[in-house]
């Protein structure tokens, strides 16, 4: 733990005298753990000086000399047309300049470059200078006259070797490259000793949280009671250590969050770090991977050397399947970069000492990719599921996030909660925000059940969309509703329906809402077949009314053929193949698992099991068409009413449909599962 001012705190009390204190010395004469002394070092922040220095002076004494006087800059010619009329009392002559001081001055026209035929005056026009010091740039051919006419007008001549000296051709030629060399030298030597480039490459971009600062609680976290308990032992050791280490106790020194993506996985190990009172690094998995090979183990290292100087302490890692997946899982070869982060992130998870009060703590929604190594006792020994909230954990959820909201008093948030079955905490917080956005357009000055209701439709639907469609189109999506509408309310066990739209939202052209009246988790044989009878609604009223089919049934053939696969081969409820497990409607993470394992079914039995998902499918559809024709009347009645009103309620649909009676379902239809929504697809172009 850290103090305010950085300052690392003192060694835990509770380390042992056999510890290993690296500030500690061995012997006279020798270094800590016993090693020779090493010999002093010079700085490198000197060495860098001491370069930059000797650049800077090279270049002031043979670059930007500042006390040679001011000469003018004149051609050739004019230089040796006053040597020629004797005007001239000496020159200095390098290899590509000369340089003469003049007897008489001279007014030189620096715009025509020619000797102005005046005598010169302290007023002179623009471009007009007085002189008695000129350059100018020898010819590119030596002229041979030079020299002899020099000894004629008895010229003092003088040699300069300043613009060609020797070290400033090494200056400016061969200094670069060796700097560049020994940069690239020195940057070896430090990554190859373990230690921080110059770059920052291998420094750890965790984020630490300040422990003294407001930090998110148990109080903070809802719908996860169980995990929350679970996890108090954790708090209770990070609070306690010593409890522990008296008994030889031994916490997991990683704890593995596993849940669906926004159930608050993050949040909960924030939670954990706030109730404990210790620093908490946060990381992301991928930002340990980079081009470079090598730099994502030293930034792991990195990472646990500030956590062990921090202790008592918490690593969080998010998404750790970025850089824990399974090594050379399949074909297309490995990645090496994040093979070496790995196995770095295993030696050092196991390389705690038995009291080091450091705990790695892990997110991910995909636990079956982690390589079995990370799973081992030792290392992530223990996993907490923070899975998706029942009714009681959303209603505590939608607390959370309203409040400081000025909600009207007619909101009921156990509705709102009954009607959210399947969402996380994260589409909760969503669901609050947009209400408010939907308030604050319509210029409230609190959130109406109103707000709720469209917010929960924009997120399950879609923004309602135009209406584009001509008045035939509208009364086959008409029909199309009315046949999902229609299965659901005679069917047994239904969930209650809580709209109907032939509004189109997002890419659907109409959409059957249901609010199921509890949450799910076990569905029985009779329950799945409903659903395929409910998921075929719309084409069976297509079929009965038009004796046709649209491409409006996309969605829901899609849905129903993979229900049926997965009973088939999942689930063993095929009477004709009996209870047996085929592995059909699995998802493969690893495309080359999925190529080169072998299938535990025969070709034949492959053929039996398509069979069977098609007498599957169609008994479904059968069950829908007979619906259909039996209600014709009814389902006529709820069409005019849509294409009427484009959106019913499910008062204003049981109106229409009336109470199912015990001899509407004595035809052995069977009780269909809960669909949250069925939608008609736009047809295809």
């Amino acid at each position: 733990m850290q103090n305010r001012d950085g300052n690392k705190p003192s060694k835990s009390p509770l380390r042992g005298p056999n510890s290993s204190d690296r500030r500690q010395g061995g012997p006279k004469g020798t270094g800590p753990n016993g090693s020779q002394p090493r010999r002093p070092r010079i700085p490198t922040w000197l060495i860098a000086g001491g370069i930059i220095a000797l650049l800077a002076y090279n270049l002031y004494q043979f670059v930007l000399p500042n006390d040679e006087p001011a000469r003018t800059e004149v051609p050739y010619s004019v230089i040796y047309g006053q040597i020629e009329a004797g005007n001239v009392q000496e020159v200095s002559i390098s290899q590509t300049r000369i340089t003469g001081e003049l007897k008489q001055p001279i007014v030189y026209n620096t715009n025509t470059d020619q000797i102005v035929q005046s005598a010169p005056s302290d007023d002179l026009p623009s471009g007009q200078v007085s002189t008695r010091r000129v350059r100018a740039e020898l010819p590119p051919v030596e002229d041979q006259n030079l020299l002899p006419l020099l000894r004629e007008q008895n010229v003092s001549v003088e040699g300069d070797q300043s613009d060609g000296s020797l070290l400033t051709s090494l200056l400016f030629s061969a200094l670069p490259f060796l700097l560049f060399i020994g940069l690239i030298f020195f940057m070896g030597r430090q990554m190859s000793r373990g230690q921080q480039n110059v770059f920052g490459f291998g420094r750890s971009k965790a984020r630490q949280h300040d422990p003294e600062r407001p930090q998110v609680t148990f109080a903070d976290v809802a719908g996860e009671d169980e995990a929350k308990a679970e996890l108090t032992e954790v708090v209770d050791f990070l609070r306690n250590p010593a409890k522990y280490h008296s008994l030889g106790a031994r916490l997991p020194r990683g704890v593995l969050l596993v849940g669906p993506p926004g159930t608050g996985k993050t949040l909960t190990a924030r939670a954990v770090a706030g109730e404990a009172g210790v620093p908490f690094f946060s990381v992301s998995a991928s930002e340990f991977v980079e081009m470079f090979v090598g730099v994502g183990a030293s930034r792991v290292r990195d990472l646990f050397e500030k956590a062990k100087a921090a202790s008592p302490a918490i690593i969080f890692v998010d998404e750790l399947d970025a850089v824990g997946r399974q090594r050379f899982a399949g074909l297309g070869g490995s990645n090496d970069e994040r093979e070496q982060t790995l196995n770095q992130l295993l030696v050092e998870m196991d390389g705690f000492e038995t009291n080091q009060e450091v705990i790695v703590m892990a997110a991910t929604n995909r636990p079956d990719v982690l390589d079995p190594a990370l799973l081992r006792p030792g290392r992530f020994d223990r996993q907490v599921v923070v899975g998706l909230p029942d009714r009681v954990g959303r209603a505590a959820i939608l607390g959370i996030h309203t409040r400081g909201i000025p909600l009207s008093s007619t909101v009921d948030l156990e509705s709102i909660a009954r009607g959210t079955t399947g969402f996380s905490g994260a589409d909760l917080a969503n669901l609050v925000n947009e209400a408010a956005l939907t308030a604050a357009r319509r210029n409230r000055k609190e959130i109406l059940p109103s707000d709720f209701e469209e917010a929960l439709d924009k997120i399950l639907l879609g923004t309602a969309r135009t209406g584009l469609m001509n008045p035939k189109e509208r009364e086959v999506v008409a029909y199309h509703e009315a046949g999902h509408a229609l299965v659901a309310h005679f069917t047994p066990g239904a969930d209650p329906l809580r709209k109907v739209s032939i509004v189109p939202r997002g890419r659907a052209l109409g959409v059957t809402v249901q609010m199921p009246e509890e949450d799910r988790h076990n569905y029985s044989r009779t329950y799945l077949l409903g659903r395929l009878a409910m998921l075929l609604g719309g084409r069976a009223a297509e079929m009965v009314v038009y004796d046709e089919v649209t491409t409006g049934a996309e969605n829901d053939l899609k849905e129903a053929t993979s229900l049926a696969r997965r009973m088939v081969g999942l689930w063993g409820m095929s009477q004709d193949l009996g209870p047996v497990y085929l592995g059909t409607g699995e998802e493969h993470v690893f495309l080359g698992r999925e190529i080169t394992q072998d299938k535990a079914y025969s070709d034949a039995t492959a053929q039996r099991l398509d069979t069977a998902v098609r007498e599957m499918v169609e008994g479904g559809l059968e069950r829908a068409l007979d619906l259909n024709r039996r209600f014709r009347r009814q389902t006529d009645a709820l069409v005019a009413a849509l294409l009427e009103k484009e959106t019913l309620d499910a008062q204003e649909v049981t109106a229409i449909f009336g109470p199912p009676t015990p001899e509407d379902t004595e035809a052995g239809i069977v009780p269909r599962q809960p669909v949250t929504v069925q939608r008609a697809a736009a047809p295809a172009e």
